[in-house]
């Protein structure tokens, strides 16, 4: 896989997982623990995209 293509999937991710937070922070029942560990998820993608793209 190329770094472009590796790049594009992390991408993909993030905003999946933007949009499962929007999706949790609209519903009063979701649990606050619940919606820190995808905030964690997501900055993990997100560096993760910085350090490829400072790499590359």
């Amino acid at each position: 896989m190329t770094i472009e293509a590796h790049l594009a999937t992390l991408e993909k991710k993030h905003g999946a997982l933007e949009q499962e937070l929007h999706t949790a922070m609209a519903q009063p029942s979701f649990k606050d623990q619940d919606i820190a560990d995808i905030k964690r998820r997501k900055l993990r993608l997100k560096d993760e995209i910085e350090k490829l793209r400072s790499s590359h």
